[in-house]
């Protein structure tokens, strides 16, 4: 009965308060070929040092101590190790979202706290803590411009982050809303005179990401200058949110979507990450989630209070103008934390350590293989293409405990064995020079197998 909160005794009672002789009779009305009539055939239960083995064996499969060059939206950066001690906090971890909201002002005042940052690193002037991601904030974020402009098309760059976009076609298809795409060009940047001519009366935003999904910076205000032109709002998609350390923020967007997972959230097999949505004051009333605020109270004593909450736990259902958003509150403060940890000085810094790392990475790769989209400014992340197929080169990456790069053929099948490779402040100089090495003897292997059957064809 350790884990089971109800005794015989309370099944009793509870039964005879509905009318229940007995389990049997509570489940009756269900047809008899479809009850079990037997036990589950599940394993003995195990003691709970049992389970603590069994669980640290399953961790040594997970491969932890491997070094990784994936990216793509979860990035393997330092999570300083007061954001576990703090977070772990029952009064913050126990609390799944204050809906006596008043009463709970440490939460309340972290939201606050959460919110002033994401505001001075994005240049917006709102920001909410409601996401789930990034994708399902980019997603929102468009739904948003949808309803302020009144306009039913949306057009995408297709260097957003492809499953960013496939979060985006399930929302469009339910919504009935068009989208069309725009192309990049050769140097990885969204090509401006294609992107002019999608936009039409009927096009409520254009959506890109900055840095790109190969790392590339966009120009987001000459994208915001074509978007408004034509009477468009531009939502900027932020995956990689240590980029804002160094990079100017899209100031010229109407609504940023932002991933803030590399402040502080561990990678988690894919969540819970924390998405964010910053716009400015004036669209507020359209922005999903909810929206912490600082005032006094009858004492002049400084409180937190909930000022807006558009989802549909406290609005009508047909009013909300989101019905997914929810409060990721624990998840918020991690990150909080971390730029409360880092602040403006030590987050330039990190931004700096990763472009370093990229810089030397990219060089090296160059010297053996193609580096692609290689003109514009990047941040992280880029694209490494081989003569033999990426997975290979993987698999043996593998062998000396490294995780490569993201092979590309599945999303963007005209770059061929290209890979999408990624380096933050913890990959180290000896994992570049390992990974360089197997690339570069991949490619020699190749060239030799090439010359061989040139060798071949011209024998007599």
């Amino acid at each position: 009965m350790r884990y089971l909160p109800k005794s015989p005794a309370d099944r009793k009672a509870m039964l005879q308060a509905i009318g229940a002789r007995s389990i049997d009779d509570l489940f009756s009305p269900i047809p008899a070929e479809y009850r079990l009539e037997r036990d589950l055939k599940v394993p003995r239960q195990m003691a709970e040092s049992e389970i603590v083995d069994w669980f640290r064996e399953r961790s040594r499969e997970n491969g932890d101590t491997y070094a990784t060059f994936l990216g793509a939206g979860a990035y393997y950066h330092y999570r300083p190790v007061i954001i576990d001690s703090l977070v772990s906090r029952g009064e913050f971890l126990t609390a799944y979202t204050p809906y006596q909201a008043e009463i709970s002002q440490g939460t309340l005042q972290s939201i606050f706290e959460f919110q002033t940052m994401i505001c001075e690193l994005t240049g917006m002037e709102v920001a909410n803590a409601s996401m789930y991601d990034g994708s399902t904030a980019a997603a929102e974020a468009v739904m948003m411009a949808v309803r302020l402009t009144g306009r039913r098309s949306v057009v995408i760059a297709r260097s957003v982050h492809p499953e960013y976009r496939e979060v985006l076609t399930t929302y469009a298809h339910h919504q009935n809303l068009p989208l069309s795409t725009s192309s990049f060009k050769e140097d990885g940047r969204l090509n401006l005179e294609e992107l002019e001519q999608s936009i039409t009366p009927d096009t409520a935003c254009v959506l890109i990401q900055s840095p790109n999904f190969f790392g590339t910076i966009e120009d987001a205000a000459t994208i915001a200058e074509i978007a408004h032109k034509k009477g468009a709002m531009l939502v900027v998609s932020i995956a990689e949110a240590v980029s804002l350390g160094i990079v100017e923020p899209p100031r010229q967007a109407d609504i940023i979507a932002l991933e803030a997972q590399s402040f502080g959230v561990p990678l988690g097999f894919g969540g819970p990450y924390c998405g964010v949505i910053a716009t400015r004051e004036q669209f507020v009333r359209q922005m999903p989630g909810r929206l912490a605020g600082q005032t006094t109270d009858r004492n002049g004593k400084r409180g937190f209070v909930l000022t807006l909450a558009t989802r549909e736990q406290h609005i009508r259902r047909e009013k909300a103008t989101s019905n997914i958003c929810t409060n990721q509150a624990l998840v918020a403060l991690m990150v909080n934390i971390f730029m409360t940890i880092y602040g403006k000085v030590g987050l330039k810094e990190l931004a700096k350590q990763n472009l370093a790392k990229t810089a030397y990475a990219a060089a090296q790769f160059s010297k053996h293989a193609k580096v692609l989209l290689s003109g514009p400014p990047r941040f992280n992340e880029f694209i490494v293409q081989t003569s033999e197929d990426p997975y290979a080169i993987n698999s043996r990456l593998l062998g000396h405990k490294i995780v490569g790069g993201l092979p590309l053929k599945k999303f963007y099948p005209e770059l061929g064995n290209a890979a999408l490779w990624c380096c933050t402040e913890l990959t180290t100089r000896s994992a570049i020079d390992t990974a360089v090495g197997l690339v570069a003897e991949s490619e020699r292997s190749v060239r030799s197998a090439r010359e061989e059957v040139d060798v071949q064809e011209v024998a007599p």
